[in-house]
């Protein structure tokens, strides 16, 4: 006790002996600017009587530091803060760094109480003479004091008090300095010290010093490093290494200060501070940004910052979460899987651009833990330039909703017909299960919300896609297949539109914007705004065999401390696994049978295309047993006012955007490049006992009706596809024939100009039977004629060849009658009855390759590789097949002896019944249809085109709108241009 007053005593002295050099010198040193009221004896009285009690030390909370974020891996995707700080003990700071910081703030640190009155005293002359601050007034005690009030400041106010100059505040700084040195060792003070300070360019701390300046830990820094972070510290605004070439000499002339300060100490020696100050800076200014922009997931990361803030775990108040965000140190452990993150960020940016006023994002899910693990969005993140609205960044995240920094959201089209397929499973519907439905549809009765009221709607009427067809039976599956607006709004009436709307909701789904949603008999349709991670979320249900699970961004949080917690998944169950194992088992028929068909990643899948009416919108929701995902495209500018028809996205025209057409493909590639090293399971199988057995009434005959009208067609596009080839061989046999010295007929020798001076034999015309009725079908004529008039030299050999290729196309010819004519080609089809097969080819045509068949020929091309395996099969047999190469002279020998065996009258007579034939055709009957050339080059003919002129169309680029350009995007995009909610 008599120790302790001795020692306020002896303070109280010194303050006076303080007081009086500052009444004498008119200044108080090193900023203890002391005005003196009514003379240094009241002041200093009052300073010892001050002194005398000393203050418990001041309250310390935790220090603000980095909030970081890390991916399931580990790595860290982003940080947080109010302060860039990392707090290290003071082992882990070079001890070349504590000697510099000691030497220019406080060198007799170690050997003063709190108050050093020489070193005060010091200062003053040095900073006198020098006309600046040179070296510091304040002990490293009385630094951490005030320090600790600036950043225990929650208002601006509370730090201009924290910073005022005045006798009261450096006294009350004095004094709880005096306190902090009775608490603590001198290390544990320097340590709290290094760890508060503020060096410079949004550095708080040593630690985050040493990686702003230099890029390297505290633990690591050299002399020279070690002295420029100690002069920082002093004046760190004026001496910002960030702010241009001025800040940095005056940082310059700071360091070499320290390092003569620490050489006037013998810390180092002379030479060492000469060498040291003769070196550059040598900074590495490396940037430690802080929020979502600096983050290499910007989109998820905002996400995460809105679940913290909006989240009453994190605190009780915004406020607390917030402050608890900012300046906690938490480690928060996400979901984010960098494979997955990739994969949707590359498939999103080979097809839409940043600068396109469309916009694709997608969510992809983790089914039965709702773990997400991408978040991607083709824009930027961030404020365009000149802070325009339009551009290629946005500040809106637009994978999620509004309450995670997303938007309004887009409607959502026919992925919600499948919460109407589950209602109508769950409620006893099997497959099979169906009914006839008209062409147009008025929801006029039968439609009540979940309250009980009538939302019937008499005046909008609905239709199939594109306005198409006139109904028909329709089962279940081929109803969602074909995503048929007319069969689910018949379909949810029959449910029950609340039911719908129930079991939606029991999978999460909600608008985008929060507000309730609208239960209106287009509800399964999709006429609800919605974000992509709320549809993935409900879609990873099905995978999960019903299992839903909230959408989920942190699956831990670390304390500062080291406590860690846990955040479960949060799980209900929706449906019944085998409703969800049957709802799968449909939409898996999507990628087989409908809208989807032809694309693929390669393992069991199930998903289900929404195409907006208007086609304001466009989506895709999907899943593996292993991964769901939903991709949503629209325009930025307003869904309604700017539809997606007549666009370019990402270079590439697109009459109309569907589901099938621009997300679905984001999807496949995505999801094939999420999953490469994922084992690809199955679906669990329906129970058929349940869900099997169903029957549609006049379904049976409808198909059976639609499967014969197919195979007419598909006879004809082979009639067709045969006839252009028998009409291009000829020609080019009779070239041969000519080639390889074969005898042309009488009189019809002709010099073709193309010829280059040589003589071509163009074929005779073939006599048919006489028995034989002439087939007057019109479908090929024009591919005939075509090919025939470009290879023919004057109007009557036209003519003839016209004939010919009719009489040949048009009557069955059995193999046993054929008679091949002087001239003329074997090569041209033989028939075996209408509507069977062609026949094989003989003769020449044995020897050329077989041409590739169109998709409708196929089976027949397959049913003869068959044939041509089956044993037995002698030479003779494989050569009227079409595909012998073996003896190919002695089968043309036998073709010129057969054809000179004609008298010359005989092949005249033929000859000329077959031109009057073709010249009364061509001439009265049925008048020769224009060119297709036109239309295959430009692609802007609105009539019937060929497969040929279609398949020439450059895909997807440059098209008009119209019947022609329609269906050359169909072909390019997956669909018709013309079908809402698909």
């Amino acid at each position: 006790m008599t120790s302790r007053l001795l020692g306020h005593v002896n303070l109280g002295r010194a303050v006076l002996a303080l007081g009086m050099c500052g009444a004498a010198g008119g200044t108080l040193v090193a900023g203890l600017v002391m005005p003196f009221v009514g003379g240094a004896g009241l002041a200093a009285r009052s300073a010892a009587s001050t002194l005398t009690y000393l203050p418990t030390p001041l309250r310390e909370e935790p220090l603000p530091e980095v909030t970081r974020l890390l991916d399931r891996n580990g790595h860290q995707i982003a940080q947080f803060y109010y302060q860039n700080r990392q707090s290290v003990p003071l082992s882990a700071v070079a001890p070349v760094m504590r000697q510099a910081i000691v030497a220019i703030e406080d060198a007799r640190f170690y050997e003063h109480g709190g108050l050093d009155l020489k070193g005060t005293l010091r200062a003053f002359v040095t900073n006198t003479r020098a006309g600046g601050i040179r070296q510091g007034g304040s002990s490293i005690s009385q630094q951490l004091v005030k320090n600790i009030m600036l950043t225990q400041a929650e208002s601006e106010q509370e730090r201009a008090q924290a910073l005022v100059r005045s006798f009261r505040r450096k006294l009350d700084e004095l004094r709880y300095a005096l306190a902090l040195e009775r608490k603590y060792t001198k290390d544990q003070i320097l340590e709290r010290y290094l760890n508060i300070a503020y060096f410079g360019a949004g550095a708080f701390g040593v630690q985050a010093a040493a990686k702003r300046f230099f890029g390297v830990d505290a633990a690591s820094l050299t002399l020279t490093q070690a002295a420029t972070l100690a002069g920082a510290v002093r004046t760190p605004y004026d001496t910002d290494p960030s702010l241009g070439d001025e800040h940095r000499d005056r940082l310059r002339t700071r360091r070499d200060l320290v390092l003569g300060r620490m050489a006037e100490l013998g810390m180092i020696g002379k030479d060492a501070a000469r060498t040291a100050t003769a070196e550059p800076l040598e900074l590495h200014l490396s940037p430690e940004p802080g929020g979502c922009a600096g983050s290499a997931h910007p989109f998820f990361c905002v996400y995460v910052e809105r679940e913290v803030l909006t989240n009453p775990a994190f605190g009780y108040s915004r406020a607390d979460r917030e402050r608890r965000l900012q300046r906690g140190g938490l480690t928060i452990w996400t979901t984010i899987d960098p494979v997955a993150q990739r994969a949707a960020e590359r498939a999103i940016a080979a097809r839409v651009r940043p600068r396109d006023n469309q916009v694709a994002s997608e969510t992809m899910i983790e089914p039965g833990t709702g773990h997400i693990r991408a978040m991607a969005v083709s824009k930027h993140y961030g404020r365009n330039p000149h802070d325009r609205d339009l551009g290629p960044s946005t500040t809106y995240n637009l994978a999620a909703d509004t309450a995670h920094g997303g938007g309004l959201g887009l409607q959502a089209g026919s992925t919600f017909k499948v919460f109407t397929l589950a209602t109508a499973l769950k409620q006893g519907m099997r497959f099979g299960d169906g009914f006839s439905i008209p062409g147009a549809y008025v929801p006029s009765y039968g439609y009540r919300d979940c309250s009980g009221k009538a939302v019937n709607d008499p005046n909008t009427v609905i239709h199939n896609a594109g306005g198409e067809g006139g109904g028909g039976p329709l089962s279940l599956e081929m109803g969602t297949w074909q995503s048929v607006n007319i069969f689910y709004m018949r379909l949810e009436r029959e449910v029950g539109l609340c039911d719908v709307v129930q079991t939606a909701k029991s999978l999460g789904i909600k608008r985008a914007d929060g507000t309730p949603l609208h239960e209106v008999p287009t509800f399964t349709l999709g006429a609800n705004e919605m974000d992509p991670t709320t549809v993935a979320a409900a879609y990873a249900a099905f995978a999960a065999r019903g299992r839903y699970c909230r959408p989920m961004a942190v699956t831990a949080v670390v304390e500062r401390d080291g406590t860690r917690t846990e955040t479960p998944p949060a799980c209900v169950t929706a449906l019944e696994p085998a409703v969800a194992d049957a709802v799968s088992h449909v939409l898996t028929g999507v990628f087989t049978k409908g809208t989807m068909r032809g694309q693929s990643i390669d393992r069991p899948v199930a998903g289900k295309t929404g195409t907006n009416n208007g086609y304001t919108s466009a989506w895709f929701a999907g899943y593996t047993p292993a991964l769901a995902a939903a991709v949503s495209v629209g325009d930025i500018r307003g869904s309604y006012r700017y539809p997606l028809t007549g666009v370019t996205i990402g270079g590439r025209y697109y009459g109309a955007v569907q589901g099938a057409s621009l997300p679905g493909p984001i999807w496949v590639d995505s999801m094939r490049a999420a999953l490469r090293d994922t084992p690809a399971y199955g679906f669990v199988p329906p129970d058929m006992a349940r869900f099997g057995g169903g029957f549609t009434p006049g379904l049976k005959e409808a198909l059976e009706k639609q499967r014969k009208k197919e195979k007419k067609k598909r006879e004809a596009e082979r009639d067709k596809h045969d006839d252009g080839d028998s009409a291009s061989a000829s020609a080019q046999d009779a070239t041969d024939g000519a080639a390889n010295g074969g005898e042309a007929a009488s009189g019809s020798a002709r010099t073709s100009p193309l010829a280059g001076g040589g003589r071509t034999t163009p074929p005779a015309p073939r006599a048919a039977p006489a028995a034989a009725p002439l087939n007057h079908s019109t479908t090929v004529r024009s591919t005939t004629a075509r090919s025939t008039t470009a290879r023919s030299t004057t109007a009557r050999s036209s003519t003839a060849r016209s004939s010919t290729a009719r009489s040949t196309r048009g009557t069955p010819v059995s193999t046993g009658a054929h008679t091949a004519a002087r001239g003329s080609s074997p090569r041209a089809p033989l028939r075996r009855g209408a509507g069977s097969a062609p026949a094989s080819r003989t003769g020449w045509a044995s020897l050329a390759p077989p041409r590739a068949a169109p998709p409708a020929a196929r089976p027949a091309v397959r049913a003869a590789k068959t044939q041509r395996a089956a044993p037995g099969r002698d030479t003779a047999g494989r050569a009227k097949a079409g595909h012998a190469t073996a003896g190919a002279k002695a089968r043309r020998a036998a073709v010129r002896r057969e054809t000179t065996q004609h008298s010359a009258e005989q092949h005249s007579t033929a000859r000329h019944g077959a031109t009057e034939h073709s010249t009364a055709r061509h001439g009265a009957a049925v008048p020769p249809r224009r060119s297709h050339a036109g239309a295959a080059g430009s692609g802007h003919r609105q009539g019937r085109s060929t497969s040929a002129a279609r398949s020439a169309r450059p895909s997807g680029s440059g098209h008009r709108p119209g019947a022609a350009a329609g269906k050359s995007r169909r072909a390019s995009h997956g669909g018709r241009p013309d079908r809402p909610h698909r």
